[in-house]
């Protein structure tokens, strides 16, 4: 399998209160441990089970994903940006792998 990759989409800049909306997406398989390969063995459970984001390092946004998500999952958020800063987004994979990505964000 290649190394998931993940993306977003978040605004240059941003007014003090404005609410930007936040696109994520990270193209993974999300196998669930139920399929079967060509020579009928299981292909081993595989998710992407939490994303978190991370605004100036206070947690703003977080979500658990389960086995019924689809492969390659997007999430979208609203957020109040308040001040300058950096936004982090984290993907935790079963089993211990995290793929992450950040964003500086301004705000006049």
């Amino acid at each position: 399998m290649a190394t998931p990759t993940p993306r977003v989409q978040v605004p240059r800049s941003a007014t003090r209160g404005e609410v930007i909306e936040i696109k994520t997406l990270i193209e993974h398989p999300m196998e669930t441990g139920l399929r079967l390969d060509s020579n009928g063995e299981v292909i081993p459970r595989k998710i992407i089970n939490e994303f978190i984001c991370r605004y100036n390092g206070e947690v703003v946004f977080r979500t658990d994903l389960h086995e019924a998500v689809a492969a390659n999952p997007f999430i979208s958020f609203s957020l109040r940006v308040t001040t300058s800063g950096r936004l982090d987004f984290i993907w935790n994979e079963d089993f211990g792998a995290v793929y992450a990505l950040n964003h500086t964000l301004l705000v006049d």
